[in-house]
């Protein structure tokens, strides 16, 4: 009897999962493992919506499980000691997983492997977030890409069905354990306060898709797929979302495309994730007001695209992309705030945040990325308003006070703050 363990992380799905195929392809019986990272878990605020939406994932998978009489076994520690002592407590023969290319979880499953290893338990792991992993498309002289364009050019090339076949993991869950282990604990065993989700189902609405070029950009609409945590997190699968691109919708491909160019860029410059991808950035000089970045987060800047966008983020954990776009650009041009402050505070409220994707539009909108536009593209929140919000639905769901004495004044002047922002970059690019 072969047994293995398999590690769930940012495949919280039981359908079309490589990895978890691998194992139960393999093995006769597997143990499945979920670890709250302990070392991640200690640096959020009590109140945070990923850790509830993992929670509230790793509750449907126990349940879908358990109707099968199979079981998930859930734990809270470091995973760098915890998966290496699981495998020997349970005499596992390998370990597999799906590969993770942040910085963090490279260092991570390279301590985890070296202690299997000694222990002579094999370490496997998959491609299965991405359809092409970041050592895949390469330009031509074996060097990674750093503009997107020819990127996705190449991207698009190399293709083929065999990319996106599936792995039938949810047919062979009779070889996952009987036997019971621990089960999730509560949101406060945790040590996090109890939210109450709203979350996206999981299928595609193919009438959203074949019009998602048209309606994206428009966020009074319910025109985007709101699909990044679940490709944050795996519950659905990318290879899934891909072949529904490339028959519905080409934008929406491009789209997925860009998620794995910036998972790319951060794999091979990890220094992107405190330095501005072209050193020169760095020479900025950032005015830093700490009253102006309040407002920001608060949405009371005065501009009600920007506010109508923080507010939203504030209260649901979620931004429509074309706002996004506005409120990063406001931030970093308008405020002269360094991008990294706005990063954070992203990261801390999006339920869908993923370090490569926060980091490169980050980057993008303050014009120290990897993007090929110059610094100038400075986006206008007011005709940004009159484009893609014309009616104001957007912006009256979300600033109802807009006409009245209790809304404030513009915090800066439009014009006046465009003007300082290109002198302030001119400056430091000499």
């Amino acid at each position: 009897m072969s047994k293995g363990l398999f590690w769930f992380r940012r495949d919280l799905r039981l359908k079309d999962n490589h990895g978890l195929y691998q194992a139960l392809h393999t093995c006769d019986e597997v143990v499945l493992v979920f670890v709250f990272d302990e070392n991640i878990l200690s640096k959020l605020p009590d109140l945070d919506r990923r850790v509830q939406f993992i929670h509230d994932q790793l509750n449907e998978l126990s349940d879908t499980l358990q109707e099968q009489g199979r079981h998930l076994y859930v734990y809270v520690g470091d995973p760098k000691t915890l998966i290496p002592r699981l495998a020997s407590e349970l005499n596992v023969s390998k370990v597999f997983t799906n590969e993770d290319y942040e910085p963090y979880a490279l260092k991570r499953d390279q301590a985890v492997r070296k202690k299997l290893v000694a222990s002579k338990i094999d370490f496997e792991t998959y491609k299965d977030q991405v359809i092409f992993s970041p050592e895949e498309i390469l330009k031509d002289d074996g060097k990674p890409y750093t503009v997107y364009t020819p990127y996705r050019k190449k991207w698009e090339k190399h293709l083929t069905a065999a990319d996106l076949k599936t792995f039938p993991s949810e047919k062979l869950l009779d070889r996952v354990t009987a036997k019971q282990g621990p089960k999730t604990p509560s949101m406060k065993t945790l040590g996090f306060k109890p939210i109450s989700l709203v979350s996206p189902g999981t299928a595609i609405k193919k009438s959203l898709l074949a019009n998602y070029d048209k309606a994206r950009d428009f966020p009074a609409k319910d025109g985007t797929s709101h699909f990044g945590v679940h490709l944050r997190f795996g519950t659905v699968s990318p290879r899934h979302c891909a072949k529904m691109g490339k028959t519905l919708n080409a934008t929406w491909l491009s789209e997925l495309i860009w998620r794995e160019f910036f998972m790319q860029i951060l794999y091979h410059y990890p220094h992107v994730v405190t330095q501005s991808f072209r050193p020169k950035y760095d020479k900025i000089q950032w005015l830093n007001n700490k009253k102006q970045f309040s407002a920001w987060c608060e949405g009371q800047t005065g501009y009600p695209l920007v506010d109508a966008g923080m507010r939203e983020l504030n209260e649901t954990g979620y931004m429509h992309n074309r706002v996004r776009m506005v409120t990063a650009s406001f931030l970093t041009k308008h405020l002269l705030i360094d991008w990294r402050w706005g990063e954070r505070y992203f990261a801390k409220k999006l339920i869908d945040f993923d370090l490569s994707a926060n980091n490169g539009n980050w980057q993008w909108a303050a014009g120290t990325g990897c993007d090929a536009a110059p610094y100038f593209r400075i986006f206008n929140p007011e005709s940004q308003m009159k484009k893609f919000d014309k009616d104001g639905d957007y912006v009256k769901r979300w600033v109802p006070e807009l006409e009245t004495d209790d809304y404030p004044a513009p915090i800066v002047d439009h014009k006046e703050a465009r003007e300082r922002a290109l002198a302030a970059y001119k400056q430091a690019l000499g």
